[in-house]
């Protein structure tokens, strides 16, 4: 009895810290990850392959890729699948994280309201356009939250030499929240956007909004893989980390993230080398 009253109260307790997240299974992973990964369709549908041949579960936490890398920082994941190359070179620079693979790419696209006020449909120069946004003070919904999507958007404002900080809550909306929510704002004000193709393709509630901006090689949007470092944090599930990011840029992984489709269209691009 005395046994029995122990390990339910260490059961209790560890459930109460979170540390069985993944319940009576030890074998599993905690990946953090973007929305873009998770919204789209992409983990749910290639990751039941890795799980059955590997008994690894894959716990995906799917955020703005700078929270994912500082919960990676912290501690909280195993694994960092991200699109924000600069900031993950960094993220392994810097100690955090072992070593970085290519995996996937896909695109970013600059979507708005089909009537197109700001007159940049056809465009393929997303600098000329946001320049030409900037003059006409059209709505334009921003993420605003250190994602790979708003990281990439700033670049661009950069680069146009348009500072957004200043039009912030005029003519330029920040709301603080993922993609799909973003988008979702962007179509209830007619206001423009800029998106990762995977989002606006699964995207369910698109109203008047149309790609109008597409086609440029600086909206390239590459993913990157990155084992958390077991120096910087030894409860890091290494072997099964690793175990992961092998498979997904194998010759099995990349197949299967090539034959992701939605509405016949593929939404990510493997290249893993």
């Amino acid at each position: 009895m005395i046994g029995n009253w122990i390990r339910t109260s260490l059961c209790a307790l560890v459930i109460s810290s979170g540390a069985a997240w993944a319940g009576e299974n030890e074998e599993y992973i905690v990946v953090q990850s973007t929305t873009s990964t998770q919204n789209s369709g992409l983990l749910d549908a290639i990751l039941p392959a890795f799980e059955t041949q590997s008994g690894i579960d894959v716990r995906v936490v799917a955020v703005g890729t700078g929270q994912a890398i500082r919960n990676a920082q912290n501690g909280d994941g195993d694994v960092l699948l991200v699109h924000a190359k600069p900031a993950e070179e960094k993220f392994v620079a810097d100690g955090w994280g072992v070593q970085r693979f290519d995996v996937m790419y896909n695109d970013f696209v600059l979507v708005g309201p089909g009537d197109d006020p700001a007159g940049i449909k056809g465009g393929q120069d997303i600098v000329a356009a946001l320049s030409r946004l900037s003059q006409a003070q059209v709505p334009f919904a921003s993420r605003g939250d250190d994602s790979g999507t708003h990281k990439a958007e700033l670049r661009h404002w950069a680069t146009a030499g348009v500072d957004v900080a200043e039009a912030s809550g005029g003519w330029y909306r920040e709301t603080g929240s993922g993609m799909g929510a973003t988008l979702n704002v962007a179509a209830g004000m007619r206001a423009y956007a800029l998106t990762d193709r995977a989002t606006w393709i699964s995207f369910g509630n698109k109203g008047d909004l149309q790609v109008l901006v597409e086609g440029d090689p600086r909206l390239f949007n590459q993913y990157g893989v990155i084992l958390v470092s077991p120096e910087k944090h030894p409860g890091v599930k290494a072997t099964q980390g690793q175990a992961f990011i092998d498979w997904l840029i194998s010759d099995e992984g990349q197949a299967a993230i090539a034959s992701y489709r939605r509405d016949g269209q593929q939404l990510f691009f493997p290249n893993a080398r």
